[in-house]
């Protein structure tokens, strides 16, 4: 979104009040400072301007695989905003950083009804009002980072320290980014979906992740029991999502198609073919069937499929779902793919795998990209891989191909997770490969974006584990000290000054916006904030 400059602003107002106040006493110069602070007038701007920001960034990975994206999964707006912070001290810019928006973690963490699994048992109004709450966050670092630069302006002495001022002001990079909103697979049919979905977009969301499981037996993607949804079923999903998208104005609004069917054994219907080939048929064959025959007749309530010139019963369970033939999820994951592409117009496709390996994902998509060249994925850089296990197996597996080593020099399994082997030949390349891992499944497997769903569930969990231990043991306050403050000071953490960080310099400067020396502000010399250095 273009922005007027302080220069554009002063002049525009100073022109309406040419005395530099308003007639109830308001400075301009105040004015000016809160419409620059003011980076977004509502959620659904961000989720326009930020549309455009994807989209641009998915012309940039065509061009060149290096420019792929990332993203941490994060269940609260501070979360979202110390992530972004970080990012921008690291690199000094927030580009290609996004923020995930886990539906497991709105179960596990953001809904009223206790610690729930992914199994969208949650209200729905959890993931709407989590990107409010992400967004609300990231808006607010601009509030409390443009104040100091304006603070910085009143206290500059001369003009070329204005200048240079100023010229932050102007330059100032937003915190807000996009965000990748997991909407599960709809809370409910098409229409649910296409309601569900304008909330998550009104909220700010420019992209919506939408899985082709059955709505109502929803699964995490990394357990078992998962049952998928007739390829048609699905692209009218794509479809609800797409028109909410043209009727809010965000006319480049992102789809993610997620597939389950790698680990996905079950469906809960048998689609109607109306051609040979079509949707529904490409689905049906995949169907794990028996033959009709005097040992094997027809039975009261049972059901038969005409395939291959011939009737067959489709194995029905107790539960009256039907099961998919053993060691088909990846023909049928690459039809999936295709189908959402070609039929349901998505914008990035999501293969939900079982492990983190390259060569299986780059298999994959190099069978989608036959039929659509440019197909881009999202990919989950998910917690519930052991990543350090399975990037040794794989190590292991390639040396001993090669003959590199024998069998005897590392053990096969869970022993080779030890600690023993992390300073070995094996134990350092399967890190080095961990640390690159992102950067070759964006160059051989079309993986636009790099995520990791649940890092903060499992960091807050590690680091209250950590300063717990210490605190309630032998260290008491110099645990806290040593693992957290000392840290936040020496790494520029600007939430070790956490009056700051929530606004407090902020309120101050309103109050005396309105109120000039009759202020009574919290930022005085009694402040114990001040014993912490300025940024």
């Amino acid at each position: 979104m273009t922005r007027k400059t302080y220069a554009e602003l002063r002049a525009e107002l100073s022109a309406r009040y040419p005395s530099g106040q308003t007639a109830g006493g308001v400075s301009v110069d105040d004015i000016v400072q809160l419409k620059l602070q003011n980076s977004y007038d509502t959620h659904l701007d961000i989720a326009r301007d930020m549309a455009g920001v994807m989209r641009a960034d998915m012309a940039a990975y065509d061009a060149d695989t290096s420019k792929f994206t990332q993203s941490l999964g994060c269940w609260s707006g501070f979360h979202a905003q110390q992530m972004i912070k970080a990012v921008k001290r690291l690199r000094g810019t927030t580009k290609g950083t996004y923020v995930y928006l886990s539906g497991w973690m709105v179960a596990g963490l953001r809904n009223r009804w206790g610690h729930l699994p992914d199994q969208s048992m949650h209200e729905k109004t959890a993931v709407a009002d989590l990107i409010a709450e992400i967004y609300t966050s990231l808006r607010q670092a601009d509030e409390v980072a443009i104040n100091d630069l304006f603070k910085a302006l009143k206290s500059a002495t001369t003009e070329d320290e204005r200048a240079q001022v100023i010229a932050a002001i102007d330059g100032f990079e937003s915190h807000v980014v996009p965000i990748i909103a997991d909407i599960d697979a709809g809370f409910g049919n098409e229409h649910a979906t296409y309601l569900l979905a304008k909330e998550l977009i009104k909220a700010g969301a420019c992209c919506l992740q939408i899985e082709n499981q059955v709505s109502d037996a929803k699964q995490c993607g990394h357990q078992d029991g998962k049952v998928t949804v007739p390829r048609e079923d699905f692209i009218e999903k794509l479809r609800a999502c797409r028109l909410a998208f043209e009727e809010l104005g965000v006319d480049d609004g992102v789809i993610v198609a997620r597939t389950d069917s790698l680990g996905a054994g079950l469906t809960q219907k048998i689609p109607v073919s109306q051609a040979p080939g079509d949707l529904a048929a490409e689905y049906i064959k995949w169907l794990r069937t028996e033959p009709i025959s005097d040992a094997n007749p027809m039975a009261e309530g049972e059901l038969a499929i005409f395939q291959n010139g011939q009737f067959a019963k489709p194995v029905r369970l107790a539960n009256g779902l039907f099961p998919f033939k053993e060691n088909t999820g990846r023909a049928r994951v690459i039809e999936d793919c295709i189908a959402s592409l070609k039929h349901g117009g998505a914008d990035l496709l999501w293969i939900e795998t079982d492990t983190p390996n390259v060569d299986e994902i780059a298999g994959m998509v190099a069978e989608i990209r036959k039929e659509v060249p440019d197909a881009k994925l999202t990919y989950n850089n998910s917690p519930s891989f052991n990543w350090t296990l399975n990037l040794r197996n794989q190590v292991r597996a390639q040396w001993l191909a090669e003959g590199r080593i024998a069998a005897a020099d590392y053990p096969e399994g869970v022993d080779l997770m030890k600690a023993d082997y992390d300073a070995t030949e094996l134990g350092l390349e399967a890190d080095a490969r961990l640390q690159r891992f992102q950067t070759d499944i964006s160059a051989r497997a079309g993986v636009f974006h790099n995520l990791i769903t649940l890092p903060t569930f499992h960091l807050t969990a590690k680091s209250v584990d950590e300063l717990s231990r210490g605190y309630f043991g032998d260290e008491k306050m110099l645990a806290y000290v040593k693992t957290v403050q000392r840290e936040e000071i020496r790494r520029g953490i600007s939430a070790v000054k956490h009056q700051h960080e929530v606004g407090s310099d902020l309120g101050d400067t309103f109050k005396e916006m309105v109120s000039g020396e009759r202020a009574l502000k919290a930022g005085g010399t009694a402040n114990t904030m001040n014993q912490f250095a300025a940024e």
